[in-house]
């Protein structure tokens, strides 16, 4: 079948490759520039922040497995620096927990690895799948071109992005699309944070507890990220609702606040860049492992579906959905 998917992150990618494996033609669409969705690394001259996702971990036997391999290729590694938990710039340890993984040199690397040999259309956003006789045209829209353009037809239309961004697609499958609905993504604020001098916190992240921030962490403890010292400080959800459309400019200096709160450090940052991710996590994942209509031919998957794990939003959930509806595609 000639498949078109739409979203270029890890579930996106996942998808397309297994599908590719199985001997269709796949090409992947995708709204920005670079791939990795949320497992973005923003390069600076201080060097790259990984101000998506920060981590990842592995409770089930395929995704372990697969981890596996990533590391026998170097494209991952474990994460193996202290974590504590914060409160007011008091810390004690998070104790022991599952390993921790981070793709090297910075967390979209593991994207482009992905991507390899697939057939990415960057900087085109799907913006509506439309039916044509028996099969879907897309409309896609170019930052180079003034117009939507259609493309396709594809026998097969997938969606990997996130919920709040998938209902509006969905408009000739109301059931998905009411279902995608009650996925609502929460979002998140992030500060990218560039020190001229070691901050001297004896820890690598932090949980942080009575603050606008909910995570911190010194991306320059990650192995094999460029040298000096970099911090990623992420708002709590409820912040970042609250503060949703705040200037960038004041929800940086607000951050930066709760930063040096936060650690008890008051050192000036020489580098100091917010982004607002508006789809970050899903608040109620849906309780299946993807969406699939072998009739319409069109399917859904993503983080947003707990795939038997509890709870959502996390790299692995992205990992097995992906599996799970191209297995449901065949």
């Amino acid at each position: 079948m000639q498949i078109a998917v739409v979203g270029a992150g890890l579930s996106g990618l996942t998808v397309a490759r297994q599908l590719q494996s199985q001997g269709h033609h796949v090409t992947v669409y995708e709204k920005s520039a670079g791939v990795s969705g949320r497992m973005s690394t923003r390069q600076t001259e201080l060097g790259g922040f990984d101000h998506g996702a920060q981590y990842f971990t592995a409770t089930s036997d395929r995704f372990k497995k697969e981890i596996s391999d990533w590391k026998k290729l170097g494209w991952v590694t474990a994460w193996d620096e202290k974590l504590v938990s914060l409160d007011h710039g008091q810390f004690k340890s998070a104790g022991k927990s599952a390993t921790r993984y981070v793709a090297t040199p910075g967390m979209n690397a593991l994207g482009k690895q992905l991507a390899h040999g697939l057939d990415v259309r960057k900087g085109q956003q799907v913006v509506a799948i439309e039916g044509y006789n028996e099969q879907w045209l897309l409309k896609v829209q170019a930052d180079t071109v003034g117009i939507a353009a259609s493309a396709g037809p594809f026998d097969a239309v997938l969606l990997a992005i996130p919920a709040d961004q998938a209902a509006p697609l969905l408009g000739e499958l109301p059931k998905f699309a009411d279902q995608a609905t009650k996925a609502k993504m929460l979002p998140c604020w992030t500060l990218m944070l560039g020190f001229p001098t070691s901050l001297d916190l004896p820890y690598g992240g932090a949980w942080v507890n009575q603050s606008r921030l909910s995570w911190i962490a010194r991306d320059t403890s990650k192995p094999l990220h460029r040298a000096g010292e970099r911090w990623v400080a992420q708002a709590s959800p409820a912040w970042s609702i609250e503060h949703l459309e705040e200037d960038p400019e004041r929800a940086k200096e607000k951050l930066l606040k709760a930063f040096h709160e936060a650690t008890g450090s008051w050192i000036q940052p020489i580098h100091a860049v917010v982004h607002r991710w508006r789809f970050a996590q899903s608040e109620h994942p849906l309780p299946s492992d993807c969406l699939w209509d072998a009739n319409r031919k069109v399917g859904v998957c993503g983080d947003w579906f707990a795939v038997g794990l509890e709870g959502g939003g996390r790299i692995e959930n992205a990992f097995l959905s992906a599996l799970a509806l191209a297995k449901s595609v065949g």
